[in-house]
């Protein structure tokens, strides 16, 4: 069907979104589209229309997928010695939570148009549910690697939160999708987030970034975009005189950020 025609559809929380409206040049367009669900719609009957059966799938996908982003929650808090003094509410609120369903059509106009731009995820942790095709790639060593699909296993992306509650223990991994000029892409990811007012501060001292709540991160990220059509992310947060304590960079962490792809309010 159409852009349009979806568009106007209604269909799942009318949350079909596609392209890069700010893009000035090749490299910054998405060639993709996506339902975009928050959680707490993800049962609405009144979200699927005659898709009936999709209702089904979604509600078991996103309980399956909730109940393991909270027990790698678990285990990462664990593992940094926090569990005490944290707690898994504070990491995830089912009201802020989301479901993204993505669609990147055969693109066979340019290699230079990615499926989707480099990005970090603003959240603490993502869950991805990818197809054979591939075309997923993350940032390691200063060098894009290719993340072969694999039918049984899913993957797992550190977001932004989780680095900056860390400490830059666990890195929020920089991550894009390149198109495919013959096969369409599909997956699915699952984004566990906090409440908006929940506090973002690290329990290691002395703190690379300063308090933070997660409604002040999205409300910067968004005036960033709309000032300059680009996400600065953490480096925003950084305290004085803590850019040698951290191996994020400006280079490493700003890139394009899209709202039609990209969660909103």
């Amino acid at each position: 069907a159409p852009f349009e025609t979806k568009a106007t559809s209604g269909l799942l929380n009318n949350s079909y979104r596609w392209g890069s409206p700010r893009a000035t040049c090749p490299n910054q367009f998405s060639w993709s589209e996506a339902f975009h669900v928050p959680l707490t719609k993800v049962s609405d009957e009144a979200c699927y229309g005659d898709f009936k059966s999709l209702r089904e799938v979604m509600t078991c996908f996103a309980a399956a997928m909730s109940e393991l982003s909270r027990l790698l929650a678990g285990i990462l808090t664990e593992n940094l010695g926090h569990w005490k003094q944290a707690s898994i509410s504070n990491i995830c609120d089912e009201t802020t939570c989301f479901l993204r369903l993505n669609h990147y059509p055969a693109c066979p106009i340019s290699p230079e148009i990615f499926g989707l731009v480099p990005h970090t995820d603003s959240d603490f942790l993502t869950i991805l549910c990818q197809d054979q095709v591939g075309g997923l790639q993350l940032m390691k060593d200063s060098k894009w690697v290719t993340v072969k699909p694999n039918k049984d296993a899913l993957i797992v992306n550190i977001g932004d939160l989780f680095q900056a509650w860390s400490n830059d223990v666990y890195k929020s991994v920089e991550h894009k999708v390149v198109s495919n000029a013959t096969t369409d892409r599909y997956s699915m990811a699952y984004f566990l987030c906090p409440s908006y007012d929940s506090l973002i501060e690290s329990f290691v001292k002395p703190s690379i970034y300063r308090r933070f709540t997660f409604r002040e991160y999205r409300e910067q990220v968004q005036e960033d975009v709309r000032k300059t059509g680009y996400k600065v992310g953490l480096p925003r947060f950084l305290l004085k005189g803590s850019e040698d304590l951290t191996t994020t960079t400006t280079e490493s962490n700003t890139r394009l950020y899209i709202p039609s792809i990209t969660a909103k309010s």
